[in-house]
């Protein structure tokens, strides 16, 4: 039997693939179903809905029969009107029904309006004959629907909602109308949020033709211990000596569970760095096996994720000041559930609550939206270029950085470009700058990543991933000596986690005798580059 492999296209398949198990997940929303629930499974772009489906059928099967269907297989031609799209529905669904089933007899009325023999169908029509097929069984039907965004711009996708709807609210009132026990909707797009316009006599109002539809608050992302269980099957098979659970740990860490970015770090290092940036698999399954993998991940210009959720920015460019703001200033926004912009952020998937306020949704994300921002403008061009034409200098022998060279040369770069410049200026633009100046020096090579609980409008924590080696660099601005003090004792307590004896600061001090440039300061067993700028 061959072995299995991490997959990251299409769904999972148990017998073929590393999976984390999710039958806790599973659990939850057989309950939802047992309670006769309508619902949708709405989340980003390759956060496991298609798996979900594909295990949650196998999981109903005994106690229902689950019809599912995917609206990717009814083309453009299929959406135009009533007829077409009942056709193709019911073409879906007997082909469904019958591989679920091996029952051709009890659809006879859906294979007719399949194979067109029935002239103009309608909505009307097609119900009728599920009515019929729902009231026959003798087990209640689940229907599920996947990739529903290929419908949402449809009208006939809302008054097919309708029907369901409709259908939901008579069984409700009167326990003698038989139609589907559950139904399951899954897309990116939440279509409880989607409007149809109904007339009445006094005037045209919009209502949702989902209303009906129950919460759906099972977490979707996968946990630390369900992916310290998939890396022990997969060290179960090839015994590289990995430790599973420090490893799992720095997946989340990154990752927050996403499940593409979970299978795809997984993937890279079991089939993409040896023997290329690591001698064996045993090498490879470290944290620095993992920091590679992000690396990879986010110089991937063809990765499809980030195709995907990227594009959004171009097509709404409305979504970025926020972002910006978020990741450039420090900014603390308040998670508004009503708000236009967040409900688009975090259905697109970038974005996540986190105590009422607005976090990226996890740290790759973030990192690659650095990447981006950074590179959408040609302000700071003479920044990147000093760090650039001077990297081969910032490069030690043996493959380290030096630090200390590199803050050198950034206070020195900031007082000949910008000297004598206002001071709300610099205090907006400076930490930008900083960041302009590390990238081309790490990009390729390394990465960087921001401390989510230090990046406030004061203080920001840059831990820089260089070859095996991190580097803890503190930006703030300049709120007095004592405040400074504070700064220090922050990033001694903060190099302490990390195990490092040497940190970095860089304050932007806007005093008139300010003294810049870069100090070596000793406190305790550590030591301290601080730079004034």
């Amino acid at each position: 039997m061959p072995m299995k492999v991490f997959n990251t296209t299409a769904n999972c398949i148990p017998e073929e693939n590393y999976m984390v198990d999710i039958s806790e997940r599973l659990s939850r929303i057989k309950k939802m179903v047992d309670e006769k629930k309508y619902f949708t499974i709405n989340r980003a772009r390759q956060y496991g809905k298609t798996t979900t489906l594909k295990a949650l059928e196998e999981y109903l099967k005994n106690d229902y029969i689950v019809v599912s269907l995917d609206f990717q297989d009814i083309g453009n031609e299929g959406f135009q009107n009533e007829n077409e799209f009942s056709q193709s529905f019911a073409a879906l669904f007997a082909d469904a029904w019958i591989e679920q089933t091996e029952n051709e007899s009890s659809i006879q009325g859906l294979e007719k309006i399949a194979d067109g023999k029935i002239k103009k169908v309608t909505l009307l029509q097609l119900f009728r004959q599920l009515r019929v097929l729902c009231k026959s069984t003798d087990r209640p039907i689940v229907l599920m629907i996947d990739e529903v965004d290929t419908a949402t711009n449809n009208q006939v996708f809302l008054d097919f909602l309708a029907q369901l709807r409709s259908l939901y609210i008579k069984r409700r009132s009167n326990k003698s109308v038989r139609t589907f026990h559950s139904v399951i909707l899954a897309g990116v797009t939440d279509v409880k949020h989607l409007k149809m316009k109904i007339r009445g006599n006094a005037s045209e109002k919009e209502n949702s033709p989902w209303n009906i539809a129950a919460d759906f608050d099972v977490d979707m992302s996968l946990s630390e211990n369900g992916i310290r269980s998939m890396l022990d099957e997969y060290e179960a098979d090839h015994h590289t000596g990995m430790d599973t659970a420090a490893l799992a740990a720095c997946i989340v860490k990154y990752t927050s569970g996403y499940p593409y970015l979970v299978s795809r770090i997984c993937q890279l290092i079991d089939t993409k760095f040896v023997p290329n940036k690591f001698a064996s698999l045993s090498e490879a399954w470290t944290e620095n096996g993992v920091d590679e993998a992000v690396k990879y991940i986010l110089a991937d210009g063809k990765d499809s994720l980030f195709e995907s959720i990227m594009g959004k920015l171009e097509n709404y460019p409305t979504l970025v000041p926020q972002l910006r703001d978020i990741l450039m200033k420090g900014d603390v926004i308040t998670w508004k559930p009503d708000d236009a912009e967040q409900k688009q952020l975090h259905m697109y998937g970038f974005i996540r609550q986190n105590n009422n306020t607005v976090a990226i949704a996890n740290r790759v994300f973030e990192m690659r939206l650095y990447q981006y921002f950074l590179g959408e403008t040609t302000k700071n061009d003479a920044f990147r270029r000093d760090a650039l034409r001077n990297k081969p200098i910032f490069i030690n022998d043996d493959h380290t950085l030096n630090m200390p060279l590199i803050l050198d040369h950034f206070v020195k770069t900031q007082r000949i470009i910008h000297k004598g410049e206002e001071e709300h200026f610099l205090e907006n633009e400076g930490r930008e700058r900083f960041l302009t100046y590390i990238a081309p020096i790490v990009n390729g090579t390394g990465t960087f990543s921001i401390e989510e609980q230090t990046r406030d409008q004061l203080r920001m924590d840059v831990v820089i991933h260089y070859m095996g080696h991190r580097y803890i660099v503190e930006l703030k601005i300049w709120h007095g000596q004592r405040y400074h003090e504070d700064g220090e004792k922050q990033i001694m307590e903060y190099l302490d986690r990390f195990g490092l004896t040497t940190g970095y600061m860089v304050s932007f001090n806007f005093n008139q005798n300010k003294e810049p440039g870069v100090q070596r300061v000793i406190i305790g067993e550590k030591v301290l580059f601080e730079a004034m700028v």
